[in-house]
């Protein structure tokens, strides 16, 4: 895929982990109405006369059509029953920047692969390249862990020479930089494996993993790195988004994200959040 721009990209990656169904919203809308005996599925209409057991409350779940929600969604704009229903996303390869747009959806619950925990192969490959290596030892390592949402390799190899540049000038900085690049039980190495670079590595990835390494270090990252999340939004919440981040006016790679997560999103849903063209 290629921006206005000209640059090239990769599409992020989408499945629907989870749907709580629009039984439960029905409930509630006919809760709010006290009008269970009007539903035309027959489940909610024994509500009327008995609190629901295991059995109903599974049948409520399956429910796939409601025309009082569709009436509620479109015709009374009374939302707030859709906030009964959520969906869970699993998204694989979004940017960072994406992430910064879709944090300003306040009502999700969002959790993103960490840079605190998920830094130390970029880090391990930096002291593997001052001991035996060099920087281009560190760009093609770089370059195999696909971590841009970018795909020009040219273009990558400037952002993996701009983050070794950066660490090479933080080690200026840090009297003691391999103390908090490494961990303690791996400082050995170094000396070990001072003239191999993909052996000390290996050896690195192989030991024990320093700590929260990336607090250390996620400043050298851009917002073009690649994040995996997984995102729950409550119907009325994901209405919003879609409808703010399916548009033309909407930063291009959260356009791309929202229609991947549209696509995965089953038609029973999208019937009460998105308006159908004419």
């Amino acid at each position: 895929m290629e921006d206005m721009y000209g640059i090239k990209y990769s599409k992020p990656e989408v499945v629907l982990l989870q749907d709580t169904g629009i039984g439960v919203a029905e409930a509630a809308a006919r809760t709010c109405y006290d009008s269970f005996e009007n539903s035309e599925n027959d489940v909610i209409q024994n509500i009327e006369s008995a609190m629901p057991n295991a059995s109903m409350c599974d049948k409520i779940n399956d429910i796939e059509d409601s025309s009082l929600l569709d009436d509620l969604a479109w015709t009374y704009f009374h939302h707030s029953i859709l906030e009964h229903a959520n969906l869970s996303f699993l998204i694989r390869g979004t940017s960072r920047g994406v992430l910064q747009e879709h944090a300003r959806h306040r009502l999700q619950a969002i959790s993103v692969r960490s840079t605190r925990y998920t830094m130390s192969s970029v880090i391990n490959a930096f002291v593997a390249s001052l001991h035996g290596g060099d920087k281009e030892f560190f760009i093609q390592k770089v370059l195999s862990f696909d971590m841009f949402v970018t795909t020009d390799e040219g273009y990558n190899r400037i952002e993996i020479g701009a983050m070794y540049d950066k660490l090479v000038y933080q080690k200026g900085l840090v009297e003691d930089f391999f103390s908090i690049a490494v961990a303690k039980s791996s400082l050995e190495l170094l000396e070990t494996y001072k003239l191999e670079p993909e052996t000390l590595y290996n050896a690195l990835q192989n030991g024990k993993k320093k700590r929260n390494v990336g607090d250390a270090f996620k400043h050298i990252i851009s917002d073009n790195v690649k994040v995996d999340m997984v995102v729950t939004f409550n119907l009325r919440s994901l209405k919003n988004y879609f409808a703010l981040r399916d548009s033309g006016a909407a930063y291009f790679q959260i356009q791309w994200l929202a229609k991947e997560m549209m696509r995965v999103t089953p038609s029973k849903y999208l019937d009460l959040i998105v308006k159908k063209k004419s």
